[in-house]
């Protein structure tokens, strides 16, 4: 009975994500065959695209597991960007000192959001929004112009960007004339998959991980076993914040650019990612591997309206918000169950 309980939890929200994704795949494999839909190289292009997104998607959910939110890490990437893009088009700057320069303001950021947070008790909408208003403005401080990152500004950058990882060649196709494409992934798919790992890691087998559950599930209840909720908010803002400027650095690899305008909008998919994983917006429940399959999902809607060609940008965001009402309406009816079952 217990382990059907268990069940029932992140278990079932975690599979009922998976199918969704292998569903609305194998639906895409149908319909749009005859397009490289099925191709090994289409369904690892959704990990390149995406390797930023699953990074932040991570530190969202870790966020999110004690109740809080964070919507300052779209701003936050827009900022990591342009400070690698001015440091190394305008300034000539090397790459690593600013990648290091960059994870120091990640945790930085999220200490100072986590502090207020976690040990003055203001809402964590409230904080984020001004962390989220504050880094678009740095962004626009260091330069309002859009700066491309090319070859002859830094060559290690660009390598790093360009690299590619060959999977074996059965994987691969016969294209019109008649050579094999070989499958690739980008060296930010392997630090995105090693971050979901490593999270994965932590919230299942670490005492802060449980913390981070036991926080969002029920605050007293913590207080009450000795755990120190205020210093555990503080570690998963700085741990959100962190991982974010990972995404950061791994969005840029991918963009080669630095914007004002750039990731608009990115907070937003986070979050949808997290709750189309399963995580609860109230806390308590959730893991990152949800969290992988809802950017996995988000991922394949844009593919499947790309890949279609007819169909108006504008409807992979319908169809993510009717997927959201859709896992919110899930999760509602979860947490009534769940309480009607404790009385």
């Amino acid at each position: 009975m217990k382990s059907l309980k268990k069940f029932s939890g992140n278990t079932l929200l975690l599979l009922i994500t998976i199918v969704l994704f292998v569903v609305m795949y194998a639906v895409g494999c149908v319909v749009y065959s005859a397009k490289g839909f099925t191709h090994v190289q289409t369904f690892l292009n959704l990990l390149i695209t995406n390797a930023g997104l699953i990074c932040v998607a991570c530190g969202m959910t870790c966020v999110m597991l004690t109740g809080g939110i964070d919507i300052s890490v779209g701003s936050l990437v827009a900022m990591d960007c342009m400070i690698l893009a001015y440091g190394m088009g305008v300034k000539g700057w090397p790459c690593i000192p600013l990648i290091i320069l960059i994870l120091v303001i990640g945790l930085v950021f999220g200490a100072v959001q986590g502090f207020l947070i976690g040990y003055l008790k203001i809402q964590p909408f409230i904080i984020t929004m001004a962390g989220m208003f504050f880094a678009r403005g740095m962004t626009a401080v260091i330069c309002t112009d859009q700066i491309s990152i090319t070859q002859q500004m830094n060559p290690t950058f660009y390598k790093w960007a360009n690299a590619k990882i060959n999977l074996p060649k059965f994987l691969g196709y016969v294209n019109k004339k008649g050579k094999t494409v070989v499958p690739f992934i980008r060296p930010t798919v392997v630090i995105a998959l090693l971050v979901v790992a490593l999270i994965f890691f932590i919230l299942k087998y670490t005492k802060f991980g449980r913390s981070l559950y036991a926080v969002g599930g029920n605050q007293q209840s913590a207080t009450m076993m000795g755990l120190n909720v205020k210093a555990t908010k503080m570690k998963a803002y700085m741990l959100s914040s962190f991982l974010c400027s990972i995404g950061g650095i791994c969005y840029c690899l991918n963009t080669m650019s630095g914007s004002v305008q750039q990731a608009l909008g990115f907070e937003m998919n986070a979050i949808a990612s997290a709750v189309i994983g399963g995580t609860l917006l109230t806390g308590g429940v959730g893991n990152v591997i949800g969290s992988l399959f809802g950017v996995l999902i988000n991922g394949t809607i844009s593919t499947l309206v790309t890949t279609n060609g007819k169909l108006l940008s504008s409807w992979s965001n319908i169809m993510t918000a009717a997927l959201l009402c859709f896992f919110i309406i899930l999760q509602s009816l979860f947490a009534y169950f769940k309480n009607r079952n404790s009385r």
